[in-house]
């Protein structure tokens, strides 16, 4: 067994162990830390397939902003989830039903699996090989070449699902003091402050 063969396996040990506190961990910071350890992990196995943009890609968006994003939302948000996990206590049957049939539909699936013919030779079409061009450089002329509508496709859902998004949140409260800017400089300074004669031993 290689150096390179030993350094995949511990990546992989370190993800599927990350990913299973993830989920079990009570505490949603830790959760959020061992999310970490799994993104960066994914990096390591990224960075083993000769994928370095890729792997950095993973590192700085989602390392760098989605879970530190998540982490500062957990803890700064006063989220009460003493009652969260009560009153998730009352749907573990039916997200264990739920679980089991997602377990049936992927027995039947695998139990099923097989490779088209040619799918292998496909595949390896995809792009070319490492010995003739760099992996930045046959990503960038995959997506920009040969799936450009589709990319840009895929922007325009993003768009539209960021967009909605923002309109089903945005309500106007009318029990919330607002800033009026035009009346902040259109105002009289003469009748912007009063001044008040206190006598001493007399409050306001």
């Amino acid at each position: 067994m290689s150096v390179a063969d030993i350094t995949f396996y511990c990546f992989a040990i370190v993800v599927v162990t990350a990913g299973l506190f993830v989920v079990v961990s009570r505490n949603p910071v830790h959760s959020v830390l061992w999310l970490i350890l799994a993104f960066l992990s994914s990096a390591g196995l990224f960075v083993l397939l000769g994928a370095e943009f890729v792997a950095m890609l993973l590192v700085i968006v989602y390392v760098g902003a989605v879970a530190v994003l998540f982490l500062f939302v957990v803890m700064m948000l006063d989220v009460d989830f003493a009652e969260l996990k009560a009153e998730m206590a009352k749907y573990i049957p039916i997200a264990g039903l739920i679980g089991v049939i997602l377990l049936m539909q992927l027995g039947m699936v695998f139990g099923n699996w097989h490779f088209a013919d040619g799918a292998e030779g496909a595949r390896a079409a995809v792009a070319p090989a490492l010995e003739q061009t760099h992996n930045t450089q046959a990503l960038g002329a995959l997506i920009y070449d040969d799936y450009i509508y589709l990319f840009q496709a895929a922007g325009l859902i993003l768009l539209v699902a960021m967009i909605g998004a923002i309109v089903l949140t945005l309500r106007h409260r009318t029990d919330i003091k607002r800033q009026d800017v035009l009346a902040q400089i259109y105002r009289d300074p003469a009748k912007a402050m009063e001044l008040k004669d206190v006598k001493p031993g007399q409050g306001l």
